[in-house]
């Protein structure tokens, strides 16, 4: 067990029925009254994030987070084939916990898949990705001058702002946490 006096930032918790990260915490001591613990808290299975003041001397278990490299295999419509790395086994995994990631994963990619208590929850990609451009718009020469942007597309499906010398056919560095063009691969 827990108390909210030994919050710290990325622990993760079990509150109120679900899983919880902590992202903020502070200890307050006010003039008057009892000290408490205010926190800014994220619900890993459906990304909530809600702001809650607990007693320092709350108790609550903390979360086991489980994490396995899975290598993505095939969509089937409407559910997401994985195959665990070590052991070959196979998963699939329903859009809800895919989510965002889905965008930056091509077939072959491994990837790490989140589990609380045997039960996936979300599925985190590569922190960056190598992936071709499908479909943009050609560039001219004498447009490299300035720091514009035009949309382009890429081979997952996912659309982001590309500097306009980038050509349809080049292969572009990803960033997936934000999303942005990088460089060229």
């Amino acid at each position: 067990m827990l108390t909210a006096g030994e919050f710290r930032k990325g622990i993760t918790v079990e509150w109120d029925g679900g899983v919880w990260n902590i992202v903020e915490f502070q200890h307050v001591k006010p003039g008057k009254g009892a000290a408490f613990v205010r926190t800014k808290i994220k619900n890993v299975m459906t990304g909530a994030v809600v702001e809650r003041s607990f007693n320092p001397t709350d108790k609550m278990p903390r979360a086991i987070i489980e994490t396995k490299k899975m290598q993505y295999l095939y969509n089937d419509g409407e559910l997401y084939y994985f195959m665990d790395v070590e052991t070959f086994e196979q998963e699939p995994l329903s859009h809800d916990q895919v989510e965002d990631a889905i965008r930056f994963i091509k077939e072959n990619t491994v990837v790490d898949v989140r589990y609380f208590k045997g039960k996936a929850f979300s599925v985190e990609p590569p922190n960056f990705v190598e992936l071709q451009i499908t479909q943009t718009e050609p560039g001219f020469k004498g447009d490299t001058a300035s720091n514009t942007t035009k949309p382009a597309t890429v081979e997952t499906g996912f659309e982001l702002s590309v500097p306009l010398f980038i050509n349809q056919g080049e292969m572009i560095r990803i960033d997936t946490r934000t999303g942005e063009y990088m460089e060229r691969a």
